[in-house]
């Protein structure tokens, strides 16, 4: 009776009928009865999970940073307390409280934008495939544009570069070959249909040995000279020198501004270290088209969106990125303190900590950046005798789930990608994989 006042007859009905089709296919195959009151007790447990949301916190000890399926980069305290500032109540998204008249989301980032990266003019769009669709699709829709044939990359998920040109009906040229590619090559593919020129970063893989790419300098004094535009797509885009935490060198989006790209697109959950967006910077001419497309419309971020966003950029314009993101802070975590958390996270297990083990390790930057550039760590490995499979199911499962890599038949847990605050709850999670069951 406490059900039906609870939920709509529907959701009561469908969840009765669930539990029942559940406990007959149990008695076909040999099972026990179930009495009335375990089937009232499973249609609660039912209509319990059908309210939950799926979507839920994760503790990320797999040691890749920018974990793609987890998420991607974490947000900083200060992105999550300014989601929270225009999200409790109304904001000025789009009204202009100077004149009290309507205003436009796409200003409220433009100064911020402006002093990061250098660039004239900037637009913020839902994410990163979508920047560059819009790019195309108002600057190139039916017209060629030229692009290296080792640049034709697949961004994860089966999307494709070639895919979405053609999606924004664009005309696409490939120029060069697979590991050699020069200027001339673009400008012998000009014709008067020709819109841009596009170069894509390579940022999911690297080729090594026989190869060549103009420099963005030189492609960019190409495409002036032939009076087409340079499309930058730069993928994770970094504000940051990645060299300066022992990394190979990502392209710093205020190097492609330098080098004379007319448009640069770049993601905001990477290397960025925020919220899921596509941010397309460059000359005020060619951002203020792309404002007018109606495809902007379609793919605006929303205001908890760029409420993050703006507080991401803002760490940068204080020069205190590196403190504030948790993706840097990740990247510039020393082994030693690795080592110093995984040894007090076992003190914390007492007896039930005897056999783990503090061994070398790598971490994996991710999320499309940086390939095949690992950084030093300390992994935490669990006992062998637990099971691989079983103990990383059982981490999964638990609250919060914990996901964990199996290395040589164990599971380890890099706590580089463990956020500090969460070591606690940790430390609760791997005491009830490693507690002896209860005596029944």
């Amino acid at each position: 009776m406490a059900l039906a006042t609870r939920y709509p007859r529907v959701m009561l009905v469908d969840a009765a009928r669930e539990t029942l089709d559940e406990a007959r296919r149990r008695i076909r195959s040999g099972g026990p009865l179930t009495d009335a009151d375990d089937l009232a007790a499973a249609v609660a447990l039912r209509l319990d999970a059908a309210g939950r949301p799926t979507l839920s916190r994760v503790i990320n000890a797999t040691g890749v940073i920018i974990h793609t399926n987890l998420g991607r980069a974490p947000l900083s305290i200060g992105a999550l307390a300014a989601m929270q500032h225009v999200g409790k109540g109304y904001s000025n998204l789009e009204f202009d409280l100077e004149s009290g008249t309507r205003g436009s989301r796409h200003e409220h980032l433009a100064d911020l934008l402006q002093r990061s990266t250098h660039a004239q003019a900037s637009l913020v769009v839902n994410n990163a495939a979508a920047s560059l669709l819009l790019v195309l699709g108002a600057l190139g829709h039916g017209r060629e544009v030229v692009i290296s044939r080792g640049e034709l990359v697949e961004i994860g998920g089966g999307f494709r570069i070639p895919d979405l040109l053609r999606q924004s009906g664009a005309n696409l040229v490939e120029v060069g070959t697979t590991n050699r590619t020069y200027v001339a090559d673009y400008e012998a593919a000009v014709t008067d249909r020709t819109a841009m020129f596009l170069r894509v970063h390579t940022s999911n893989f690297r080729q090594t040995g026989f190869v060549h790419a103009p420099a963005l300098g030189e492609l960019a004094q190409a495409a002036h000279a032939k009076g087409v535009v340079l499309v930058d797509d730069l993928g994770s885009g970094s504000l940051l020198d990645t060299t300066r935490y022992g990394l190979a060198r990502e392209p710093l989006v205020q190097e492609s501004v330098s080098s004379g790209a007319d448009l640069i697109c770049f993601s905001g959950d990477k290397l960025l270290g925020g919220p899921q967006a596509g941010i397309i910077i460059g000359r005020a001419e060619h951002i203020a088209r792309l404002k007018r497309h109606p495809l902007t419309r379609a793919l605006r971020p929303d205001k908890a969106t760029l409420a993050a966003l703006g507080a991401t950029l803002a760490s940068y314009v204080r020069g205190e990125a590196d403190q504030d993101i948790p993706v840097w802070r990740m990247m510039a975590t020393s082994p030693q303190e690795i080592e110093r958390r995984a040894e007090a996270l076992v003190g914390r297990l007492g007896p039930l900590g005897a056999g783990f083990s503090v061994e070398d390790g790598r971490s994996a930057i991710g999320g499309g950046s940086l390939p095949g550039e690992t950084l030093p760590t300390r992994l935490l490995c669990a006992p062998r005798a637990l099971g691989a499979q079983a103990a990383a199911a059982q981490l999964r499962h638990g609250s919060p789930s914990v996901v964990a890599r199996l290395e040589d038949d164990r599971v380890v847990l890099d706590l580089r990608t463990v956020l500090p605050e969460e070591d606690d709850l940790l430390t609760g999670s791997l005491r009830v994989l490693v507690e002896p069951p209860c005596a029944s």
